[in-house]
């Protein structure tokens, strides 16, 4: 999610928790700025998820990003940082590790039905210490069950660890609009084409052309989340027209940009 024209980022701090009041606990919080959150881990599961605005998650596996109807799921103990668009309403969740149990051991973006969604605002109304043993607890069980059920959906981009792909994608992250080629980069880097291929291949899983065109989808969402047009978004993300960009959106997410934020 790199920075936009003249927006400014602010810092945001990690809640200072040394374990949780129960063990399901909601955290509200308004985001007027684009915000960032250093490198930090927690003890206990994390779902971080926003009514509004898109949040990214960045492990040393790649970046998760999660618009409204999706959120990232954070193991116990995984280094991360976050970083939100302008305007964002988070509804974080804090899972003790005893409930659980059935989670995945890696980050992943989940998709937000419409009846979890609804639970997640509800529960994060709650008083910090409600009754585990009463309706309250109840509705915090409702949320685990929803969450166990949530389907994976794929919005990561895998992160390469190669020094000369990372330059890569620090230059890509800055300017995903740029169209230097892979054979551009191998002039600039001193390594063959086809070494470069292969190392994307390896430390990605993706060719290069995917993973551009990954890196550039994902970093046009908080954009048009706030409902900029597709066709400003297009171009400032690298595409010579809109319909260009509409079908690569589509092949990427199977819908279209309106479609998707519905």
């Amino acid at each position: 999610m790199p920075p936009k024209g003249h927006d400014k980022t602010v810092r945001r701090s990690v809640p200072g928790l040394s374990s949780l009041p129960r063990p399901v606990y909601g955290r509200t919080e308004s985001l007027p700025n684009r915000a960032l959150t250093r490198r930090h881990s927690h003890p206990w599961v994390q779902l971080s998820y926003a009514i509004s605005g898109v949040l990214e998650i960045q492990t040393s596996v790649g970046r998760f990003v999660a618009p409204p109807q999706r959120a990232v799921w954070i193991p116990a103990g995984v280094p991360h940082r976050v970083f939100s668009s302008p305007h964002t309403e988070m509804r974080s969740l804090y899972l003790d590790c005893s409930v659980t149990a059935w989670a995945a051991e890696r980050c992943q973006v989940l998709e937000v039905s419409s009846l979890l969604r609804e639970l997640i605002r509800s529960f994060s109304e709650l008083p910090v210490e409600y009754a585990v043993d009463g309706p309250d607890g109840r509705l915090a069980q409702v949320v685990l069950d929803q969450l166990a059920a949530a389907p994976q959906v794929d919005l990561m981009l895998p992160l390469p660890h190669d020094p000369r792909l990372r330059q890569i994608y620090r230059s890509l992250n800055l300017r995903p609009e740029q169209q230097t080629t892979l054979g551009d980069w191998s002039q600039k880097l001193g390594v063959s084409e086809k070494t470069l291929s292969r190392l994307f291949l390896r430390d990605t899983g993706l060719t290069f052309r995917a993973w551009r065109q990954r890196l550039r989808l994902l970093s046009a969402l908080p954009a048009l989340e706030q409902g900029e047009r597709v066709t400003d978004v297009a171009l400032g993300c690298g595409y010579e027209s809109t319909s260009a960009f509409i079908n690569a959106f589509r092949q990427q997410f199977e819908s279209t940009p309106g479609e998707f934020f519905r």
